[in-house]
């Protein structure tokens, strides 16, 4: 072999090494490639997740706009029922100055007159039965005294008399 040959053996060799660690390379290069595609991949199915959430959320958002909407108009209609309910609270409080003012005076007075008259009668019907009471017990009294001054005369011993659902001896009297 002549030295051409073997530095053409050598080179051959030397290549052959460097396609292999080449290959390598460009294999190890090939699975780099296939993760980056799976991570895009994954990316886009997460970017795809992500979009429809935010159209979720974009729905959603419309829907509670058109609720607030909703609840806008009702609140005017709940303002204009405040508004007619004061407005009638108003009127039902100057109505009640009118009433007060009007028949107030009247009532107060036929209410005070009323008041003296049962008043006044209950004075007299107590008058009355006091007198009676009284005259009642003037009557007993003199009953008495003259029932003592009879049993004095006729000189006996006089019984024992009742005064008012009381025993008491007719000469300590």
């Amino acid at each position: 072999m002549s030295g051409g040959a073997i530095a053409g053996l050598i080179a051959a060799g030397a290549f052959s090494v460097l396609v292999l660690f080449g290959c390598y390379v460009l294999f190890k290069l090939g699975k780099i490639f296939d993760e980056a595609a799976a991570r895009v991949r994954q990316t886009g199915l997460a970017i795809d997740e992500g979009t429809a959430r935010v159209r979720q959320a974009g729905a959603t958002v419309d829907e509670v706009n058109q609720a607030l909407s909703h609840v806008n108009k009702e609140l005017d209609r709940v303002d204009a029922i405040t508004a007619n309910v004061q407005t009638i609270s108003t009127n039902i409080s100057s109505l009640t100055s009118l009433f007060a003012a009007t028949v107030g005076g009247p009532v107060v007075r036929v209410a005070a007159f009323s008041y003296g008259v049962r008043r006044a009668a209950a004075k007299r019907a107590r008058a009355d039965i006091e007198s009676q009471i009284t005259a009642e017990i003037k009557a007993e009294r003199a009953a008495q005294r003259a029932s003592r001054r009879a049993a004095r005369r006729a000189g006996s011993a006089a019984p024992a008399a009742t005064v008012r659902g009381a025993d008491v001896d007719s000469r300590s009297a």
